[in-house]
C-alpha cells in the first residue's frame, strides 16, 4: 500500500506540475498579446501626433501672421497695459508701498517706452525711495519726451530744476 501511495503522490505531483506549467505558458501568451496590442496602440498614437503636427504647420504657414513688437520697443505702446499698470502703481504709491508701485510703473514704461508720464512716475517713485541718481535719468527721459503729454514733460523739467539739474 505504501508503494501505491507513493506512486499516486508522484503522479499527483507531476500532474500539478504539468497543470502549473500549462497555466504559465497560457499566461505568457496572454501577456505577449497585451504587449503587442500596446505596441500597436503606441504606433497609432505616434502616427496621429505626426499627422496633427503637419496639419498645424500647414495652418501656421497659411496664416497672415504679423507678430506684435515686443514690449519696450520704441515707437510701440500698449495703452491698455499702460493704463492698468499706472492705476495699480498709483494705488500702491498711495498705500506707501513704493517698491510695488515702482514695479507697476516700470510695467507701464515697458508697455509704452516713449511715454513721458510713465517715465515721470518711475522717476518720482525712485526719488521717494531715495534713489536720486536713478530718478534723475527718468526725469530727463520724461523732460526730453516728444510726446503729446506736455504736462508730464513740464513736471519732469520742474523736478530737474528742483533737484538743481539743468
Amino acid at each position: 500500500m505504501t508503494s501505491q501511495s507513493g506512486s499516486h503522490a508522484t503522479f499527483v505531483g507531476w500532474h500539478v506540475a504539468i497543470v502549473t506549467l500549462l497555466f504559465c505558458v497560457l499566461m505568457m501568451g496572454c501577456a505577449n498579446e497585451a504587449i503587442e496590442a500596446n505596441r500597436k496602440q503606441v504606433e497609432a498614437n505616434q502616427a496621429l501626433i505626426e499627422q496633427t503636427q503637419k496639419q498645424l504647420a500647414e495652418i501656421q504657414a497659411q496664416q497672415d501672421y504679423s507678430p506684435t513688437p515686443p514690449p519696450g520697443t520704441p515707437g510701440t505702446c500698449d495703452k491698455n497695459v499702460e493704463e492698468t499698470a499706472t492705476r495699480r502703481g498709483g494705488d500702491a504709491y498711495a498705500a506707501s508701498d513704493l517698491n510695488k508701485a515702482l514695479a507697476y510703473y516700470r510695467d507701464a514704461l515697458t508697455a509704452c517706452p516713449d511715454d513721458a508720464k510713465a517715465d515721470l512716475n518711475v522717476a518720482r517713485t525712485l526719488e521717494g525711495l531715495g534713489k536720486r541718481d536713478d530718478a534723475v535719468s527718468y526725469y530727463r527721459a520724461a523732460a526730453d519726451s516728444k510726446g503729446s503729454d506736455q504736462a508730464s514733460v513740464q513736471n519732469a523739467r520742474d523736478a530737474l530744476s528742483r533737484l538743481g539739474i539743468h
